[in-house]
């Protein structure tokens, strides 16, 4: 991979003059680069990993990671099912997988029901899906690479016999 896309990959804030001092290259070049990038869809997005544990509130969303068996369309295999399912927006990831499933998806909701009530009535009925499994994220400890600080939690008392 491109040195560039390395060093904004582990952090988009880093500048171009940051950028062109770490690779000893001009800023100017460094910039052209990065439009490059943006214009051909290389780079589709700057992104800033939040930690939610610190910040629950009452909006917090659930989600769920779902595994997918589908049936592969004639001609277009997997795509033009995938392409389906990956518009709905509760879906915010889907993943071509081997194995046991064929899809992953990662699905957002307001709670539980919401989730339960997407696989049931938009994802499950679909004619090429054969089948789901969901599991609800429970805790995050590391996301894209960073490691998560948790809230203190109640601790439980040590019981000795």
């Amino acid at each position: 991979m491109d040195e560039i896309l390395e060093i904004l990959e582990k952090d988009a804030r880093a500048s171009v003059e940051d950028i062109a001092k770490m690779l000893k290259k001009k800023p100017q070049s460094i910039k052209q680069a990065i439009k490059k990038f943006e214009k051909e869809g290389v780079i589709l997005k700057y992104k800033t990993v939040v930690n939610k544990e610190l910040i629950r509130d009452t909006n917090s969303e659930v989600r769920a990671l779902i595994e997918v068996n589908i049936t592969p369309q004639k001609n277009v295999g997997f795509d033009k099912i995938a392409e389906r399912i990956y518009s709905f927006p509760e879906v915010a990831s889907c993943y071509l997988l081997s194995g046991t499933y064929d899809l992953l998806l990662i699905v957002e909701g307001k709670d539980l029901h919401t989730v339960a009530q997407f696989v049931a009535e938009k994802l499950a009925p679909l004619e090429n899906v054969r089948g789901t499994a969901t599991h609800f994220l429970l805790k995050k400890y590391k996301e894209d690479g960073v490691i998560l600080k948790h809230k203190d939690e109640f601790k439980r008392i040590a019981i000795s016999y």
